[in-house]
Parts: structure tokens; C-alpha cells; sequence
């Protein structure tokens, strides 16, 4: 896990990005939420390493909130994202684990739906893929979108109970395009499961979020993405 893709082009954080707002307790946990409180539709957004105050994730949001999704962006790091130079990524890692990750996700989901919420999806980017993928293996949500996801195995997927789409780069080491491929064969025969594997040409894990706003093809894949994504919310959430 600990590798230069992982941790590349870290966001400048900022604590008031973004047009929602900061709830103080979600299922126990701070959280970014934006987009109508009263909808019976939520996305929940499971960052990468560096958690929920990137600017960038908390536009992504705010961008499916305007369709009409009730999103959040849970704090899973309680307020220690990676943060480099201070420690290893791999130190990070021993005190930020992804098993900790999935038993907050589910508090974060029993929230939501006490508050009246019917149907929930999940995307995660990175760290938050292999959570998201876990959640993916039973009820808690009805659809799930993993973006450039880390550590997420041909097991893990061989589990997989609801409707998910994998949103891949050609260039990662964490997930190459040789693993996504074995995820759409073994999804190809889930006939119970709708399923939906691309691979983006030219572009590196992380692509979809610590992306160059300088750099318009980079722009423009990333937002196809987003947009792949949002779709995918919008056909299999109801």
C-alpha cells in the first residue's frame, strides 16, 4: 500500500471548502454533507489517505448533491489525515485501517437510515475503495462505485452482493488493469448483480481526485468519472 501512487499530488486541505457544511456527529463521526437533508436518497463519499477536507472531494459532493442525492463525506481519520513528511505512510496505515474504516461506515449507514433515508450508495476512492468494497459483500448499501481502489482482491469481489461499478486507471499499482479484468469475469456471471469495469487510458491511480486543474485532458478524465459515477447513482439508486 505504501507506495508513490498512493500518496502522490496530495491535496492543500481546506476545512471550509465546499458549499454543504460540517455535521459534528454522523454515526459517531464529523461529516461534510450537502444536498437536500430530507431525501430518501443517500451517497456517502469514502475518501483516499487524505480524508475529508480535499477541496476537490467536497466539490465531487457537492456535484452529486445538485442532482438531488443526499451526500456525505464522513471523517474516517478523525481528524488525522496522511499528511506527509510528518510520518510514513505505512505508520499512517497502522493506526488508519480500513477494518476500523468499514465498522464506522456501518455506524454512518444506521445513521442515515434512522433519519429516514431509504436507499444508499457508496464511492470510494482509494482507502475508501476497500471499504466500500467490504460494505459491497452485504445489505448495507444498494450500489457502490470503487475509483482506482487499493488492496481490494479477487476474493473480496467474488463476494460482492449488490450493484457496483469499478472505475479503473491504466496505470496503477494497486490496482492494474490486468486485476480489473479478473473482477469483470467474475462479476461478468453474477446475474443477480449489475456490474460495470472501465479502465481509463493515460492516467494514474488517483487520477480521479488529485488530479492538475491546469491540465485540461486530466480535467476532462476526471470529470468523465465523476460523471460515470453520478450515472451509475442514478440508475441503480430509487
Amino acid at each position: 500500500m505504501a507506495s508513490s501512487q498512493c500518496c502522490a499530488n496530495p491535496p492543500t486541505l481546506n476545512p471550509a471548502s465546499g458549499q454543504g457544511c460540517v455535521v459534528d456527529d454522523l454515526g459517531g463521526l464529523k461529516a461534510y454533507t450537502a444536498g437536500p437533508s430530507d431525501s430518501k436518497l443517500a451517497i456517502f463519499l469514502l475518501s483516499d489517505v487524505f480524508g475529508y477536507e480535499a477541496p476537490k472531494l467536497r466539490k465531487l459532493a457537492d456535484k452529486v448533491a445538485a442532482a438531488g442525492f443526499f451526500v456525505v463525506v464522513p471523517d474516517f481519520f478523525y481528524g488525522d489525515p496522511y499528511v506527509p513528511d510528518q510520518k510514513s505512510i505505512k505508520t499512517w496505515f497502522e493506526g488508519h485501517g480500513m477494518e476500523k474504516g468499514f465498522e464506522d461506515a456501518k455506524l454512518v449507514i444506521e445513521a442515515l437510515k434512522n433519519k429516514g433515508v431509504s436507499a444508499i450508495g457508496a464511492a470510494g476512492f482509494c482507502w475508501g475503495g476497500k471499504v466500500v468494497a467490504e460494505l459491497a459483500k452485504f445489505d448495507y448499501i444498494k450500489a457502490a462505485v470503487v475509483l482506482h481502489p487499493a488492496l481490494v482482491t479477487v476474493d473480496d469481489i467474488k463476494e460482492v452482493k449488490c450493484h457496483i461499478a469499478i472505475l479503473g486507471a491504466e496505470i496503477d499499482e494497486h490496482a492494474p488493469p490486468e486485476l480489473l479484468k479478473q473482477f469483470e469475469e467474475i462479476l461478468s456471471v453474477k446475474s443477480e448483480v449489475h456490474s460495470y469495469v472501465k479502465i481509463f487510458p493515460g492516467v494514474v491511480h488517483g487520477w480521479t481526485m488529485r488530479y492538475d486543474t491546469s491540465d485540461e485532458p486530466a480535467v476532462k478524465k476526471a470529470e468523465e468519472a465523476h460523471q460515470d459515477m453520478l450515472e451509475w447513482f442514478t440508475k441503480h439508486l430509487n
